[in-house]
């Protein structure tokens, strides 16, 4: 761990509570789970989190991009599966020893056509959408590939699979229906081939939704995936970002942009080192908080691109070089300053920018 730079924000990372939450999410599936650290782990460091987890035990990761894959098969070398959602190209992985998922019958033939020509079958997911509208084989393609499933060909599928669209909704009726449609649709064209299901909200939606790989995300960075049940999830992130100045306004004193807010009597205003340039979104002002130890300290005025003002009037010991709490904290997780602005744990977290000293603790 690094030391912080004079103004700089330390995002502190524990890696064995990721490690943790993993193992307790294994589990409850009773089959093997992956990590999926795409968004260079949920913003928090990939290399770092898959490392951790690499060595506890995890052998498939997942990533967004063929540019994530590549940035995480240097940082753990060869032997773990790196699977690549968006997919890329026969050959566009360079020898890396990425694997694409394949999400349209334009996939499939390119390479199916590859692995027939080197002869060898090329190693793959195959991605049917069940209710997403997003990426993967549509109703129509997925016909067409179990009426003639000669296309998978030159192929090697290690898993199908399907992403949920609402298990974060557990009475919701698409999860029931995703789940007829995906086993029905599997058992057409790829029988036999293992099946990779469940995200992090879909591990606890019972044992319908088992499979043999589960994809969580979310909850191994301490998201919550059960929403409006307590967090089963340990925490995962702190972020302190040190005080820079400290001054006193009188009674009428407006503070920030738009002079936005406007002080009702004497104030101590304690401006820190940081923004929405750092990712502390602006829909965050005038409607959140920071801690200083322990207690809460009131935002007040507008976030501005690389400063935040805070109401320090009852903490008279506060000097500029203390620290605030930003992110962490009993009532400041990234799902209780989501929903202060209307958003999800998710965003606050892949939101949070380089600036910050990210310091990853434990995971030896």
């Amino acid at each position: 761990m690094g030391e912080a730079a004079a103004g700089q924000g330390v995002l502190r990372i524990e890696l064995d509570a990721i490690v943790a939450n993993w193992r307790d999410l294994g589990a409850r599936h009773g089959a093997p789970c992956a990590g999926v650290v795409k968004a260079d782990g949920y913003g928090l460091g990939a290399v770092p989190v898959a490392r951790a987890l690499l060595a506890a035990g995890c052998r498939t990761f997942f990533v967004a991009h063929l540019t994530e894959g590549f940035v995480l098969r240097a940082g753990l070398g060869a032997g773990p599966e790196i699977i690549v959602l968006n997919g890329f190209p026969p050959g566009a992985d360079e020898q890396a020893g990425l694997m694409p998922v394949l999400n349209s019958l334009g996939d499939v033939a390119a390479h199916a056509a590859a692995g027939r020509a080197e002869g060898r079958p090329r190693p793959a997911l195959l991605h049917l959408d069940t209710g997403m509208s997003r990426l993967g084989l549509d109703a129509a393609e997925q016909a067409a590939l179990a009426a003639d499933r000669s296309r998978l060909t030159g192929l090697d599928l290690r898993f199908v699979m399907t992403h949920l669209a609402c298990a974060d909704e557990p009475a919701h009726p698409l999860n029931a229906a995703q789940a007829a449609r995906f086993a029905e649709a599997a058992a057409r064209i790829a029988p036999g081939v293992p099946r990779s299901f469940a995200n992090s909200s879909g591990l606890f939606l019972g044992p319908a939704y088992r499979s043999d790989l589960a994809r969580p995300g979310c909850a191994l960075y301490g998201i919550n995936p059960t929403p409006g049940v307590a967090n089963p999830m340990r925490q995962v992130v702190t972020l302190e970002v040190p005080v820079l100045q400290i001054r006193e306004i009188a009674a009428g004193t407006t503070v920030g942009y738009g002079a936005g807010y406007t002080a009702h009597g004497r104030l101590r205003v304690a401006t820190v080192a940081a923004g929405y340039a750092d990712g502390y979104l602006r829909s965050l002002s005038g409607r959140s908080l920071a801690l200083f130890q322990g207690r809460a300290v009131p935002l007040i005025g507008r976030i501005s691109m690389d400063l935040t003002t805070f109401d320090a009037t009852e903490f008279p010991e506060m000097r500029p070089g203390d620290r605030l709490m930003l992110v962490g904290g009993p009532g400041n997780t990234p799902d209780d300053i989501a929903a202060r602005c209307g958003t999800i744990g998710y965003e606050v977290l892949t939101a949070l920018g380089p600036r910050y000293l990210r310091a990853h603790v434990g995971g030896a």
